[in-house]
């Protein structure tokens, strides 16, 4: 058993934190080898002298993002991410810095199309938003104070990148709420993921080879393929996105969601996100890293981006503020490549913002002014509370389903242990005023030729839901489907 000497300081640093970040650098550096056990929750606390509570939260942490392996009855491991040895964190930071630099001198909602909620029985829509709480007074003046500006500036022509404000608003929250290293110059905002996938299918001179999850977001592979590229479904197993099947695709680029994967909730561990991107580095190829709605984890910390172990430039970062705020602020932005931003202002350099200028402004405040944490905060504490509520709720459920992809997200993936269809499972819920969703509609290959048996799977979406509409609706499942 490997013996751990945490070293806890005065920074202001949580004890959980500080415990997470010692034992993950540890692994990183590879001092801490492949399948050594480590000190049970309770020994290394009482060592310690800090709260059970606090060593399991550090140890839940790490499990989730790939570093530790929990075994039944045995305890904790280090996982195998030998390859993390190659990586000199300290120093990528500082090359992307310096190139971020250079440039300058040189000059991430995701969700099935689902019909609206129609208001009648219990609809738990995938797409499902809850705006009762979006701060109205706030943006309302903000908007007054974009356009106080007599000059007319707002409503003249913008940089086609995006303000530059924004961007550099949205260059530091990445770094500080994703690991991201990145220079504003390497941010392109646009009206929607859309937009931005099929400015990158010109910036790469498309149509090309996409790989993407067998089951994903197919609103995505639709855009995809309707700009002409080609979509290659990859098998995936418990942790995402295979390897050795992009090989086999000879795609140039992969499509993926690491922190939290449409539909099935998987986190992808550290190890498999090494893989992807050795895979990237050796083909030539590029990730493209879907962060749709990483603001809202509940337990633990976020899960870092696959953008922040990216030391040779292959991931393509987006994101969305669409989940995060409201699904009309159609502002989302990508984070490019150094390589493939000498090619956008080659190829793409002359297209006008598809975000209006005012709009940017306007959000360019709300992150300057605080509001958009405290927003998230406020949303990450209702969710969560959801989230519970319906887990609480489906509980009767327990030893008929399998519950998946909690705490992190707006939706939960059931899967029925005898087997029984989504289309079973859908209309028994029907009858009862209930609307769930099957996972088929999210797969990109026939049910023959899946590797992976998705068989009576559903999914149940929850931030559209108050609470009590949450046990009610999930009270006429429990019926519906034990009955």
């Amino acid at each position: 058993m490997y013996q751990l000497t945490i070293p806890i300081t005065e920074n202001g640093e949580s004890l959980y934190a500080q415990i997470y970040e010692y034992i993950k650098a540890e692994i990183r550096n590879g001092h801490i080898p492949a399948d050594t056990k480590l000190p049970s929750t309770r020994r290394l606390s009482e060592g310690m002298g800090v709260s059970r509570s606090t060593v399991q939260l550090a140890y839940d942490q790490l499990c989730d993002e790939g570093y530790l392996t929990a075994k039944p009855y045995r305890g904790y491991f280090a996982a195998r991410v030998d390859e993390l040895a190659f990586f000199s964190w300290e120093q990528g930071k500082g090359q992307t810095e310096a190139g971020d630099v250079r440039n300058a001198e040189e000059g991430k909602a995701a969700g099935e199309s689902i019909p609206p909620d129609t208001g009648k029985g219990w609809d738990f829509s995938l797409s499902g938003a809850d705006l009762s709480h979006f701060p109205f007074n706030t943006w309302r003046r903000l908007v007054r104070e974009v356009f106080s500006d007599e000059t007319g500036d707002v409503l003249r022509k913008g940089t086609a990148q995006g303000e530059e404000r924004l961007r550099t608003i949205i260059s530091e929250y990445l770094r500080q709420s994703r690991g991201v290293y990145c220079g504003p110059e390497q941010v392109v905002i646009g009206a929607g993921n859309e937009y931005l996938l099929m400015l990158l299918n010109q910036i790469l001179g498309g149509p090309v080879r996409v790989a993407m999850e067998e089951v994903t977001y197919t609103q995505a592979a639709r855009v995809l393929r309707g700009i002409g590229d080609e979509v290659v479904p990859v098998r995936m197993d418990g942790q995402g996105m295979c390897a050795a099947g992009l090989e086999r695709a000879g795609a140039r680029l992969a499509y993926v969601m690491p922190s939290h994967q449409f539909p099935t909730g998987i986190v992808m561990p550290v190890a498999r996100r090494i893989e992807l991107l050795s895979w990237a580095g050796g083909a030539d190829a590029y990730l493209i890293e879907d962060d749709y709605d990483s603001e809202f984890r509940y337990r633990g910390r976020p899960i870092p981006a696959l953008k922040s172990l990216d030391r040779k430039e292959r991931v393509i970062y987006i994101g969305t503020f669409s989940r995060a705020i409201a699904p009309a602020i159609r502002i989302s932005y990508m984070v490019l490549p150094h390589e493939l931003l000498s090619r956008y202002r080659k190829v793409c350099g002359f297209y006008a913002c598809t975000a209006p200028r005012a709009d940017q402004q306007v959000l360019a405040s709300f992150m300057e002014g605080g509001y958009f944490e405290r927003h998230l905060n406020r949303m990450r504490a209702i969710y969560k509370n959801r989230h519970d509520c319906l887990l609480q709720a489906l509980s009767p459920l327990s030893e008929r389903f399998a519950i998946s992809g909690e705490n992190a997200g707006v939706h939960l993936v059931l899967q029925d242990r005898e087997g029984r269809e989504e289309e079973e499972l859908t209309a028994l819920a029907r009858r009862e005023g209930v609307r769930v969703y099957g996972i088929q509609s999210f797969c990109l290959v026939p049910k023959r030729e899946r590797e992976q048996d998705w068989k009576g799977t559903v999914l149940l979406g929850f931030a559209g839901l108050s609470e009590a509409e949450i046990k009610e609706g999930a009270g006429r499942l429990c019926k519906a489907w034990l009955h």
